[in-house]
């Protein structure tokens, strides 16, 4: 099924990383022929009235001079990106209290192809509701790395697929078909310390099952060498110039991932790339 329909959640502090993965989300969603959903959302949180004095410079605020708050810089930059993108776009803010963000982004995410998901590096608040939308929307997430938005590019035309031979990645697999069709060169990467036959078929079985849909991939194992599977892959992918790694979530139990960390832990913690991943 082609992308048509994607979303974009805004939360968090206009800042220029933030901002600049706006701009490349937006690109993305040109680039797939898609119309893009945003929603922003600030914190309702009560903010005591400040008392002004009548000779106070800062009483040019209380006129109405004050500047746009977070989710308003947000959608600002979202309709500046669209106009010179050419995309088509609709947006929406609202004040929300904290504890219901994440919940209310996965609800609007139901309604589209794939949700795109700016992320800080290492931000509980991003991990929370990334790990909120796999969980509950039941679409697929295309997380923007916030830190590496600069040099990130909206064509995906060198795509690896952490294969693991789990549900969960085959799952991934068949929600990028359309990002997978589109690329250049699609590379099938299992992490193992041997390269066993069984893990040899199961490689090969998906890279002839792609062949099918017109995608004609490769397959390789990549040795871990003590290294967490997560740094493994995001190392990978960064040597390889790969612009998206597709990857099933959370394999493992999520209370185990939680607690001791994992490869869904730690790409979404810092992602070296575009990730689409599903659960």
């Amino acid at each position: 099924m082609a992308i048509k329909d994607v979303f974009l959640p805004l939360v968090g502090q206009p800042r220029e990383p933030a901002l600049m993965a706006i701009e490349k989300c937006v690109a993305v969603a040109a680039d797939l022929g898609a119309r893009i959903t945003a929603l922003a959302l600030d914190d309702d949180v009560f903010l005591r009235p400040k008392v002004m004095l009548p000779d106070d410079p800062d009483s040019a605020e209380v006129g109405g001079l004050h500047e746009p708050g977070d989710a308003q810089q947000f959608l600002n930059a979202f309709t500046r990106a669209a106009s010179r993108a050419n995309v088509r776009a609709q947006s929406q803010s609202a004040k929300v209290p904290a504890d219901q963000i994440a919940a209310i982004l996965a609800d609007h995410a139901r309604f589209s192809d794939l949700a795109l998901v700016p992320v800080k590096p290492h931000d509980s608040r991003a991990e929370h509701i990334v790990e909120t939308l796999l969980f509950e929307s039941g679409r697929p997430l295309l997380l923007c790395p916030e830190h590496r938005a600069e040099e990130l590019r909206p064509e995906f035309d060198n795509v690896m697929i952490a294969w693991d031979h789990s549900a969960r990645a085959a799952r991934a697999v068949g929600d990028a078909l359309p990002i997978l069709q589109a690329a250049t060169s699609v590379r099938v990467v299992t992490v193992a310390e041997d390269k066993t036959d069984v893990i040899t078929q199961s490689g090969m079985s998906l890279v002839h099952h792609l062949r099918e849909h017109g995608v004609h991939a490769s397959f390789e194992t990549v040795k871990g060498s003590g290294s967490s599977i997560g740094k493994v892959l995001g190392s990978w992918a960064n040597s390889h110039a790969i612009d998206a790694m597709v990857m099933g979530a959370y394999h493992h139990s999520r209370l185990n991932e939680i607690v001791w960390g994992g490869v869904t832990k730690t790409v979404i913690g810092q992602p070296p790339c575009w990730v689409m991943i599903s659960h």
